[in-house]
């Protein structure tokens, strides 16, 4: 692609790069320049304008974009993709769920060519339907077809969404005894909805490691939760405790993630068993979110997915943290 000023008789088929003011209107950027524009500009006094012209082996920023998102959502029939305008083509979910990306293709699709991009939100965040998932954006009015290509080819679905699996949580608080219960029910059922899961009925127990097994046992819920009367404070507190003595086991104890440190994630007989924060029980976002959205959409997670969540990990405190992190 060409880029510059040409005098305005030579401009026709070219493509307009800046608005011209006209005495009535304007002629927009972007437009491809006919008889009846040069006319225009002609009467208008101006004598050269700046346009961009393709070349042998271009493709205009529309049709570059349409192409490119098509092959960024291939086989991703849970989106919604908008038609190109300004050579930019958006992508939106039609269902809730988190993002799921290809996060290498998409690092090489944006290298193939700085007028070539993509922009997506962040890997697993949480979205429902007509969240804007990405967009594709062609920042010159053309780019070379053979990068169009490479690029369309090296990030083949890239962009996606996980579903939820499950439609049925149990959360199992303890109580201490004499202490009143502390509410966490509430701000779960809230969390759990915008994934379209349900609570079974409440479940209150003994803080106490056979309690919680016991409970464990009986719980019919695909997704288990607990969450105890004080926080868990290590692999032998009587969450993790309670899951292995119910014939569990523990993947993780503990995160980089702050608030929401304090989070265990097991399993018990094909069933995921989250061991919550006692910050799960504020609406403020915290590591549980992270890790409950991720569960329910079927993403397995290892101790080295826990350890990737460090950077950006140091999220907004909440105001009931009975110790904030400055208080130190």
């Amino acid at each position: 692609m060409k880029f510059g000023p040409v005098p305005v008789a030579d401009a026709a088929g070219c493509i307009l790069a800046h608005s011209v003011p006209l005495p009535d209107g304007r002629l927009r950027k972007g437009l491809c320049l006919n008889a009846d524009d040069i006319a225009l500009l002609r009467a208008a006094g101006r004598r050269n304008v700046i346009v961009a012209r393709l070349e042998a082996g271009d493709i205009g920023e529309d049709d570059a974009a349409t192409r490119l998102a098509a092959s960024l959502t291939a086989d991703n029939g849970d989106l919604r993709v908008t038609r190109a305008a300004t050579g930019r083509v958006n992508v939106y979910a039609t269902r809730p769920g988190v993002i799921a990306l290809d996060v290498a293709a998409l690092h090489a699709f944006n290298a193939v060519n700085p007028m070539i991009t993509v922009a997506t939100l962040a890997q697993h965040t949480r979205v429902e339907v007509g969240t804007m998932l990405a967009t594709v954006k062609i920042i010159a009015y053309a780019v070379p077809e053979a990068d169009v290509v490479r690029a369309a080819d090296i990030a083949i679905g890239a962009i996606g969404q996980a579903l939820p699996v499950f439609r049925s949580a149990t959360l199992i608080e303890t109580v201490s005894p004499g202490a009143k219960p502390l509410k966490g029910r509430d701000a779960l059922q809230t969390r759990l909805s915008r994934l379209g899961v349900v609570l079974t009925d409440p479940v209150s127990v003994g803080h106490g490691a056979a309690d919680i097994a016991a409970a464990l046992a009986r719980a019919p819920g695909e997704v288990l939760f607990i969450l105890t009367a004080s926080a868990t404070s290590d692999v032998g507190d009587v969450g993790p405790t309670g899951l292995i003595a119910a014939g569990g086991g523990l993947v993780q104890f503990g995160m980089p993630v702050d608030p929401g440190n304090l989070l265990f994630l097991g399993t018990l007989k094909g069933k995921p068993v989250i061991g919550l924060p006692g910050c799960a029980r504020a609406p403020a976002l915290n590591g549980a979110d992270w890790v409950m959205e991720r569960v329910i959409c079927g993403i397995d997670l290892t101790p080295t997915d826990f350890a990737g969540m460090g950077v950006g990990g140091l999220l907004k405190e909440i105001p009931s943290r009975p110790k904030p992190r400055a208080d130190i």
